[in-house]
């Protein structure tokens, strides 16, 4: 019997490539709209059933938190951003957390600080200690790249780190506004704690790492692809470095 040509041939290996540039990391949505950029036109249900077929599937999220909370230990700000999690320009509403790793007995955390104007990660740190300095250290870093007259909103939950004055005074000296989640609450901060679900989804939980200098390297390229590459829908198809220097150019 002849085997006639597959006629969406082309079309799986467009879907393949998509997937694979992207480590695997993008649903149907977001493989659909790389095809479109593409010059594909395709449904994206066409897409989700050649996934299917492919057996391609980006990885459901898992849920841990790492729970910096030890009850008032400093002051305690009021919940100023009350989930409002869109901006209108940058450096107006930041949010930040704390997440731990663990590698065997080791543990490596993560402080980023997001922009919620476009969800860029604008500064981070890495350690392995989660002590008021290493917080302290990624707000320095989102601070310094602040122009004339930028006072952001920084938002975060009520962690020992945030309440410590050493924070409140980082955040006094350059004009911006503390607020803080609701005790126990991580609604009030569901942004960061959505990107922490897609970076420990896509990067870690399904990798077995050996030491923490290995990790650190792949939470930094991580980073660094979800600034510069990751497209978002929510951003017109665009990752968060070409939307930001798409507004600031209009």
């Amino acid at each position: 019997q002849i085997r006639r040509p597959d006629p969406k041939a082309a079309l799986k290996a467009a879907v393949t490539s998509a997937f694979e540039n992207n480590h695997g990391r993008y649903g149907h949505r977001r493989v659909h709209r790389v095809l479109v950029e593409a010059g594909w036109r395709v449904a994206k249900k066409t897409v989700l059933a050649v996934m299917r077929e492919l057996g391609l599937a980006c990885l459901v999220r898992r849920r841990r938190r790492y729970v910096s909370y030890q009850g008032q230990v400093g002051a305690v700000a009021a919940n100023i951003l009350d989930r409002q999690f869109t901006a209108e320009a940058p450096n107006q509403k930041w949010v930040t957390d704390v997440t731990e790793f663990r590698v065997g007995e080791a543990k490596l955390y993560l402080s980023p600080v997001m922009d919620l104007f476009d969800r860029q990660i604008i500064s981070y740190s890495i350690g392995r200690s989660p002590t008021t300095e290493f917080t302290n250290r990624s707000l320095r870093a989102a601070l310094d790249t602040l122009g004339e007259q930028e006072c952001p909103i920084v938002h975060s939950d009520q962690g020992f780190h945030y309440q410590h004055f050493s924070w409140r005074r980082l955040l006094a000296d350059a004009g911006a506004i503390q607020s803080m989640s609701r005790k126990a609450n991580c609604y009030d901060n569901a942004i960061i704690e959505n990107f922490f679900g897609h970076l420990k989804e896509e990067m870690f939980h399904h990798i077995r790492y050996l030491d923490l200098g290995t990790l650190q390297t792949a939470i930094e390229d991580y980073i660094d692809w979800f600034n510069n590459d990751r497209i978002s829908l929510r951003l017109d198809g665009l990752s968060p470095v070409r939307y930001r220097a798409q507004a600031l150019a209009a």
